[in-house]
C-alpha cells in the first residue's frame, strides 16, 4: 500500500506473481489482504488503518493487480464492500498467522476482465512453485490454503472463426481412428459417433491454417498431449501423415 497526502489518495497492489498473501476475487468483490509480512497483522498498523477506515476519512482507494512480473494493471477506484475481517494466512516465512482482510468493490461496480492466456501463465507459474515442495509441505499448505468458496473473475478468451467443414472432414477422414496413436476412439458422443477432437497441426496462435492440410482428428488424451508436451516428434509424424492422406485422396 502506498498513500499520498498531497492528493489524499491510497494504491493499493494485489501482486499475484511475488506475495505470500491470498487475495482473491468472490463475486465482483476483491478481498485484499492487509499490510505485514510476517506475524499476525494489526489493523492500526499504518496504512492498515488508513484502508479501514476510507469510508469517512475522505481518502480515495485505487486498486493495482499484477499478473504479469512488472506489469501493472489498473482496476479502478475501489471502496469497502463489508467490515475487514479476519483470517488464517501464511506469512513471508511460511509461518501460520492472522492477517486483516479488506472486503473491496470498484466503485464503478464493473470488474475489469483478464485474458485468459495470462490467468493460464500465472497458474503454471504457481504450480511450477508448488511441486518444489516436500510432501509434507504441499500436503501442509493444501489443508490450509484449501476453501470452500472459490474464488472467481471474468476472463476474455480470443476465439478463432474456424472452418466447421474443415473439422467435420478432418473427424470423417479419420473414422474413429486418432491419427495420432492410431486407436479407437475411446467412446461414443451422445449421437452414437466416435468421439474425437481437432486439432491444427501449427496451431492458430503460431499462425497456422485452417486447412484440412493442417487439421487432423486426435483422441482426448493425444489432444490434451499435443497441447501439454508439445513435441516437436509428434508434429513431424502428425505432418507425415497428412501429407500420404491428403495426398491420397
Amino acid at each position: 500500500m502506498r498513500r499520498a497526502r498531497e492528493t489524499n489518495t491510497l494504491v493499493i497492489v494485489a501482486n499475484h506473481v511475488k506475495s505470500v498473501y491470498s487475495d482473491r476475487w468472490e463475486d465482483g468483490v476483491f478481498h485484499y489482504t492487509g499490510m505485514g509480512w510476517t506475524g499476525d497483522q494489526s489493523l492500526d498498523f499504518m496504512q492498515n488503518k488508513t484502508l479501514a477506515e476510507c469510508g469517512s476519512n475522505g481518502v480515495a482507494v485505487h486498486l493495482f493487480e499484477v499478473h504479469k512480473a512488472r506489469v501493472y494493471n489498473y482496476v479502478g477506484e475501489v471502496e469497502l464492500a463489508a467490515q475487514p475481517y479476519q483470517e488464517q494466512q501464511e506469512d513471508g516465512e511460511a509461518n501460520v498467522r492472522k492477517v486483516w482482510v479488506f472486503p473491496v468493490r470498484p466503485k464503478t461496480g464493473t470488474v475489469p476482465a483478464v485474458a485468459i492466456e495470462v490467468v493460464r501463465e500465472l497458474d503454471e507459474y504457481k504450480a511450477k512453485e508448488v511441486r518444489a515442495l516436500s510432501d509434507e509441505e504441499i500436503a501442509a499448505r493444501a489443508r490450509r490454503t484449501g476453501r470452500s468458496k472459490v474464488g472467481k473473475r471474468a476472463t476474455t478468451v480470443q476465439q478463432y472463426q474456424r472452418s466447421p467443414a474443415v473439422a467435420e472432414y478432418a473427424k470423417r477422414r479419420a473414422n474413429g481412428i486418432c491419427e495420432l496413436c492410431k486407436r479407437s476412439a475411446p467412446f461414443n458422443d451422445k449421437s452414437g459417433r466416435p468421439y474425437l477432437e481437432t486439432h491444427h497441426v501449427v496451431w492458430l496462435a503460431r499462425g497456422g491454417a485452417d486447412v484440412i492440410e493442417n487439421t487432423v482428428a486426435l483422441c482426448p488424451n493425444c489432444h490434451k498431449q499435443m497441447h501439454v508436451v508439445d513435441d516437436m516428434g509428434d508434429v513431424s509424424l502428425l505432418q507425415k501423415h497428412l501429407l500420404a492422406v491428403v495426398v491420397s485422396q
